[in-house]
């Protein structure tokens, strides 16, 4: 395993963070509560044996269920071996006091004293605004005060200038996690915002290094264009690299879902390193950023943010569908799993909802009836 500087702490921290966002289940549902147990335990496990020093969960994940389990992979002596991370649902706190509240819960479903990582989930700009008016960041140092938590730090989906107010707003912050991969280099806080982060000090965390997996699995045109290298590199490999090259980024959190991606990312980690990246693979992936920018049809990542939907459409699906039929150019087996496929984008009211929870910021309610439309099979 490389270990990285972590912003200004005294402590390294390993090239890849176990992110407990996209555990296994035993339905097979991403991000279900279903959780299999006894899977994600050995992989957890898999990678902290192999280095990985870093966990990372959140309250919403697995609609709860994530920290539960971690707390259960932490037992054995694995928690004094790894630097615990988790998050505050910053959009629930609606008093000052609903901070304690759920920092007490997730102290208990991790079976932790003490967390060493404490998140405020998702800031943007106004969400930070809420956060200053209930002096949440007051709550927050008295929890460090009494030993809950022993740094503070966020979350973030905005622009780069909500990230940059947020960066500067506040003087104690110790990390900051922010959505980057190759082909987000102008999206939300973006490699200016990486960039602007670290020169203040902060450990920068990545999260979607994959961009929900789309990157390991490109295919037609792009394809074509990983071929080139000739199986030196997988296609997830080479997006993690080109994290890794880069200094600024401190660790990279990757969502593994089994433990071949465990096997494979810890291999990968091991195997990374500031300006790794030669001269003609920065090239390729500057190729296969065009190409996808020529295919995509809409950026989702599955992240689950926009649900539950209040007419119980089930959104990811409705999205990952319609991409299937753009990206294969054959709306064959999308519209057969429609038809198959509880959730139907049919059932959307275009009430907004979601909307206003989406990272990417999709309009989603102007995608659910053509979704609907071209995925209902042709008479």
């Amino acid at each position: 395993m490389q270990y990285r500087k972590f912003g200004k702490l005294d402590w390294k921290v390993s090239a890849l963070g176990f992110g407990c966002m996209r555990l296994p289940t035993t339905s097979g549902g991403a991000m279900s509560p279903d959780i299999d147990e006894p899977e994600a335990i050995a992989m957890i496990r898999y990678a902290i044996d192999n280095g990985v020093n870093l966990v990372d969960s959140a309250y919403p994940y697995h609609l709860g269920k994530s920290e539960e389990v971690l707390g259960k992979a932490l037992k054995d002596g694995y928690r004094d071996r790894v630097m615990l991370s988790t998050k505050s649902p910053a959009w629930a706190l609606n008093k000052a006091e609903d901070f304690d509240t759920f920092l007490n819960e997730q102290l208990e479903k991790l079976q932790q004293e003490h967390i060493d990582f404490y998140l405020l989930h998702g800031l943007g700009s106004k969400r930070w605004k809420t956060m200053l008016d209930l002096d949440i960041l007051g709550r927050a140092e008295a929890a460090v005060r009494d030993g809950r938590i022993g740094h503070i730090g966020f979350s973030f989906h905005d622009d780069f200038e909500a990230f940059k107010e947020i960066v500067d707003g506040y003087d104690s912050w110790t990390m900051c996690l922010i959505q980057h991969n190759y082909m987000d280099i102008e999206n939300q806080a973006g490699t200016k915002g990486l960039q602007y982060a670290a020169s203040k000090g902060l450990a920068v965390a990545i999260m979607e290094p994959l961009l929900g997996g789309n990157l390991a699995r490109p295919v037609g045109p792009v394809r074509e264009i990983f071929d080139e290298l000739r199986g030196q590199r997988t296609q997830a490999d080479l997006a993690l690299q080109w994290l890794w090259d880069q200094p600024e980024v401190s660790v990279v959190l990757s969502g593994m879902s089994s433990m071949e991606q465990v096997v494979e990312n810890v291999r990968s980690a091991s195997e990374s390193g500031i300006g790794s990246l030669s001269p003609a693979e920065q090239q390729l992936i500057d190729r296969v950023r065009e190409k996808f920018n020529e295919r995509a049809a809409i950026s989702c990542t599955r992240c689950g943010y926009c649900v539950p939907c209040p007419n119980e459409v089930d959104i990811p699906a409705m999205l990952e569908l319609y991409n299937e039929g753009v990206i294969y150019d054959d709306w064959t087996a999308p519209r057969f799993k429609y038809m198959r496929t509880p959730g139907k984008a049919e059932a959307c009211d275009q009430c907004g909802e979601c909307e206003e929870k989406c990272p990417q910021g999709l309009p989603i309610s102007e995608w659910m009836p053509k979704v609907h439309e071209i995925l209902t099979p042709q008479k």
